[in-house]
């Protein structure tokens, strides 16, 4: 593997994968948009991620959607259709073939799309921190749906389609509630909101209690930080503390980050290249 390391020996790489193989390990996997990036998503993070000149960190906040919903929709539709369209790509199969050799594994990603469900990861070994763009939630009361053009699970459950994602089915009772192209909630009648983690507000405690419970129970052999800036606090933290017993610190990324110099990998190359070479060391 092309990676620069931090201990500056191939000796390290081969010291990882002797003792992933030697005991139970407990794995966390850390990503952010740039592994989504090279199935085609863009980041917010540049012009490629602009939508209609318009710079999406300006889009995704309570203000913007206070100020103009239909727009702020408009735009989150646009988002969905685009994740419908991409597929995901070979670091997505690499956590998902992680996941499988591993003794305990959870992957808290940014990433609100669906990329990795549909690689083969199961739901129950990840946490989406900044929410999931395919589903939706009341702006005033706790009325939470899967997205106002998918059915409810209940509905995928009898259909014979547990599982498929709630983009891949059709659904119109919401979408007829809908005043100016922004769906109202079916209990208050409030506007309904995507249900992602905007600029500005908190992480959901929901989702930050199961990487806590995760932290908290056992130290990780292996911790891999992928395709992230790493500019966000929590997550130099949690990666951190996960390896604060003497696991392996990677980091995934093409670009220096602030969390580089606590690495004691370094993998200067996209996600899809690097991530199935380490999958590869891992389960031989």
């Amino acid at each position: 593997m092309n990676c620069h390391n931090a201990r500056n020996s191939a000796e390290t790489d081969l010291e990882i994968a002797a003792v992933y193989r030697s005991y139970v390990v407990r794995v966390l996997v850390i990503t952010g948009a740039g592994v989504s990036a090279e199935s085609g998503i863009p980041t917010f993070r540049g012009k490629e991620g602009y939508w209609r000149n318009l710079d999406p960190i300006k889009l995704a906040t309570p203000e913007a959607f206070a100020r103009d919903p239909k727009l702020v929709w408009q735009w989150y539709r646009e988002r969905r259709q685009r994740i419908r369209d991409a597929q995901p790509n070979a670091a997505h199969e690499a956590i998902a073939k992680l996941a499988q050799c591993a003794d305990e594994f959870l992957l808290v990603t940014q990433n609100v799309d669906d990329l990795y469900e549909r690689a083969g990861l199961p739901r129950e070994k990840m946490v989406q921190v900044h929410g999931d763009i395919f589903l939706t939630r009341c702006s005033r009361c706790h009325w939470r749906a899967e997205l106002c053009d998918a059915h409810t699970s209940d509905d995928r459950d009898k259909s014979g389609l547990a599982g498929v994602r709630p983009s891949t089915i059709e659904f119109s009772e919401q979408e007829e509630r809908q005043e100016n192209g922004v769906p109202r909630c079916t209990k208050c009648g409030a506007l309904v909101r995507p249900g992602v983690v905007w600029f500005g507000e908190p992480l959901p405690s929901r989702e930050t209690e199961r990487v806590e419970n995760y932290l908290q129970r056992d130290p990780c052999g292996v911790v891999i930080v992928a395709g992230t800036t790493a500019t966000f606090g929590y997550i130099i933290d949690w990666a951190l503390r996960a390896s604060n017993h003497g696991g392996a610190l990677i980091e995934v990324n093409p670009e220096e980050t602030p969390l580089s110099r606590f690495a004691t990998r370094l993998a200067r190359e996209p996600a899809a290249i690097a991530l199935p070479r380490l999958a590869d060391e891992f389960s031989s």
